[in-house]
């Protein structure tokens, strides 16, 4: 499995391929914002020329945060080590701009994304009306001591 920066070519086939791999309609989440404008840090993996997963992720404009904004795995591809890649190479990436700290969100119930996030590391919190009133996310963090800017 190899991980590479996020083409054009992939976002085309990503938009194309996520609502079968999340198993509904997803595809919003997806919004084109996250190539064009927010798109530099986004990852792919490929195994043997397929794409296989994908991570949207962008730096936040007002703190040195790196933020994952979706993710997403072939099903065939799953529990084979690849959201653990896309993950580790976005956190080096945002270590090379300078971030100092990683965060990302769930929706409470979500277990496989906590068990996935606590197992890298990663903290978490219970945050209410996060996503507005009513609606609590989980929001994980991992602090990214000693970063490296430039």
């Amino acid at each position: 499995m190899e991980t590479r920066p996020l083409t054009k070519a992939d976002y085309d086939q990503i938009v194309r391929v996520i609502d079968r791999w999340w198993g509904g309609p997803t595809s919003a989440l997806a919004h084109p914002i996250f190539f064009y404008e927010l798109g530099r840090l986004g990852r792919v993996v490929e195994s043997d020329g397929l794409l296989v997963g994908f991570l949207l992720g962008f730096v936040c404009p007002d703190a040195p945060v790196g933020y994952v904004h979706l993710i997403g795995i072939h099903p065939d591809h799953r529990r084979h080590g690849v959201a653990k890649l896309l993950y580790t190479a976005f956190e080096a990436d945002c270590r090379r701009v300078g971030c100092a700290q990683l965060k990302a969100i769930t929706t409470l119930g979500n277990e496989g994304s906590v068990r996935f996030h606590q197992a890298l590391g990663w903290s978490m919190a219970e945050v209410e009306d996060y996503a507005g009133p009513g609606r609590l996310r989980i929001v994980f963090t991992k602090e990214l001591g000693g970063v490296a800017a430039g």
